[in-house]
C-alpha cells in the first residue's frame, strides 16, 4: 500500500504556452492544520467530505418539504444513513483490497477502521446509507422512495465537494495523457513506479484528474436533477436517475484510472455501473409506464404528507412565536408594563408540554382547514374554467350549426328558382 506522501508538489506541464503557476506547479499538504498541544492532524480529506456532507444535509432538509416529508424526521433518517454510509464506503473498500491489510500474516485493524487517509468507495456508502437509513425511515414512518428522491442531489452535492479530498491526497487518477489539465505530482510518480513496473504507465509523465472529472459530472447532475425534480412521474425517480446519471460518468471514467478495485481482473467499480445504468433505465420505464397506467399520486400530495407538514409547520409557527413572546415578556418585566397580560397568554399556550402539544395539535388543524378550503377554491375556479369551455364549445357548434342550415336554405331556394 502506497503511503501519502505529506508534502507534495503538484503540477499542470501541459497547461499553457507559458510559465504560470500551474505548469511550474505548487506544494500542497494533505493536512488541513494541527491541533495545537495533540498529536492529531485535520486532513483536507476528512474535512471535504465533511464539508460536502453538511451542504448536502441543509439542502435536503430545506427541499424535503417539497416532497411532502417531514425535516425533523427526515434529520433521524439521514443521520443513521451517515453512519451507514461511512461503514459501508469502508467495508466496501477493504473487502476488495484486503491484501493492503493484512501485514507478516496478521490484518491490520487499527489500518481497517482509518478512514483519515482515504480508502472510501461510494458504491458501499450509497449501500450502506440505504440500508441503515432506511431502517430508521421505516421506523419513523417516513416514505422511503420519496426520501430517496430527497437524497439524491444531496448524494450527488456530497460527491462533488468531496472528490477534492482525492486532489490532496493526490489518488483517483488515471493513466498518462497529454491534455493540457494533466497532472504530475511526487506522489502520481512514487504510486505508478511501484504498482506499473510493466512501464504501461510512466510515472513521468502527466495523467488523468479523475477525481475532477467526477467532481464536474457529479454538478452537472445536481443541476439536471434540480431541474427535473418538479418533472418526476412517481416517488423514487430522481433517485433512479442518479443512479443512471453516476454510473455512466463512473463506467468511462473508472476505466481511466489507475487505482481501480478489481474482482477476478474485472473493475468492480465498472461493473457495478454499467450495471446501475441498465437496471435504472428499465425500472424508470417501467415505473413510468405504470404511473401513468394507475395515474399514480405523487406522496406530497396525498393526504397523509399533507397532515405530516401541517404538523411540522405548525410546530415551527409555535416555536417562532414562543421565542418572540418570551422576548416581549422580557421588555415587560423591565418597563413593568403589561407583564400580567403576557405571562397569561405565555402560560396558556406554552405553560407545560401538555398546553404547547394542544397549541400545536389547535395550530395544524387550522393549518389544515385553510390548506383544504384553498384546495376547494382552486377546484371550483377549475370547475368554473372547464364550464366556460365547455359552454364556449357548444356555442361555437351551435353557431356552426346556423350557418350550415342557413347555408342548405340558401341552396334549397337557389335549386326553387
Amino acid at each position: 500500500m502506497t503511503q501519502i506522501l505529506a508534502n507534495m508538489h503538484v503540477s499542470f506541464p501541459n497547461l499553457g504556452s507559458s510559465d504560470n503557476i500551474f505548469k511550474t506547479g505548487f506544494d500542497i499538504d494533505n493536512v488541513l492544520f494541527k491541533i495545537p498541544g495533540l498529536d492529531f492532524n485535520i486532513y483536507w480529506y476528512g474535512f471535504l467530505i465533511a464539508l460536502g456532507i453538511l451542504i448536502a444535509m441543509i439542502y435536503g432538509l430545506r427541499k424535503s418539504p417539497k416532497f411532502g416529508l417531514n425535516p425533523d424526521r427526515v434529520t433521524d433518517a439521514v443521520i443513521g444513513g451517515l453512519i451507514g454510509a461511512v461503514i459501508g464506503a469502508r467495508a466496501y473498500y477493504v473487502a476488495f483490497s484486503f491484501d493492503n491489510y493484512v501485514v507478516d500474516g496478521k490484518i491490520s485493524w487499527m489500518d481497517i477502521i482509518s478512514v483519515r487517509d482515504g480508502g472510501l468507495a461510494i458504491y458501499g456508502g450509497i449501500i450502506g446509507a440505504i440500508i441503515v437509513g432506511g431502517i430508521v425511515a421505516k421506523i419513523r414512518k417516513l416514505k422511503i422512495p420519496a426520501l430517496l428522491d430527497v437524497t439524491a442531489p444531496c448524494f450527488l452535492i456530497g460527491q462533488c465537494i468531496g472528490r477534492w479530498g482525492n486532489f490532496f491526497n493526490q489518488e483517483a487518477f488515471g493513466d498518462n495523457t497529454s491534455l493540457p489539465w494533466g497532472m504530475f505530482s511526487n506522489q502520481t510518480y512514487s504510486y505508478i513506479a511501484e504498482h506499473y513496473t510493466d512501464g504501461s504507465v510512466d510515472p513521468s509523465l502527466p495523467v488523468h484528474p479523475c477525481f475532477l472529472y467526477e467532481s464536474l459530472w457529479c454538478l452537472i447532475g445536481f443541476i439536471i436533477l434540480a431541474v427535473l425534480a418538479k418533472r418526476r412521474k412517481f416517488d423514487g425517480e430522481l433517485f433512479l436517475m442518479y443512479i443512471g446519471w453516476y454510473g455512466l460518468g463512473r463506467f468511462f471514467i473508472e476505466g481511466l484510472r489507475t487505482d481501480s478495485l478489481y474482482l477476478f481482473n474485472i473493475r468492480v467499480s465498472q461493473l457495478v455501473a454499467g450495471t446501475c445504468v441498465l437496471v435504472s433505465i428499465v425500472l424508470i420505464i417501467i415505473f413510468r409506464s405504470l404511473a401513468k397506467r394507475n395515474e399514480t399520486v405523487l406522496y406530497v400530495n396525498t393526504s397523509e404528507s399533507v397532515r405530516m407538514l401541517a404538523g411540522y409547520t405548525a410546530k415551527v409557527k409555535a416555536k417562532a412565536e414562543k421565542k418572540e413572546l418570551s422576548k416581549k415578556l422580557k421588555e415587560a418585566k423591565e418597563t413593568g408594563e403589561g407583564i400580567t397580560d403576557l405571562t397569561k397568554e405565555y402560560e396558556e399556550k406554552f405553560g407545560d408540554s401538555k398546553k404547547l402539544n394542544t397549541y400545536i395539535e389547535g395550530m395544524a388543524k387550522l393549518i389544515l382547514e385553510k390548506e383544504e378550503n384553498e384546495s376547494l377554491d382552486k377546484q371550483n375556479i377549475e370547475d368554473e374554467k372547464i364550464k366556460e369551455d365547455r359552454s364556449l364549445i357548444i356555442e361555437d357548434d351551435t353557431d356552426e350549426s346556423n350557418v350550415n342550415d342557413n347555408s342548405d336554405d340558401n341552396n334549397t331556394e337557389s335549386e326553387d328558382e
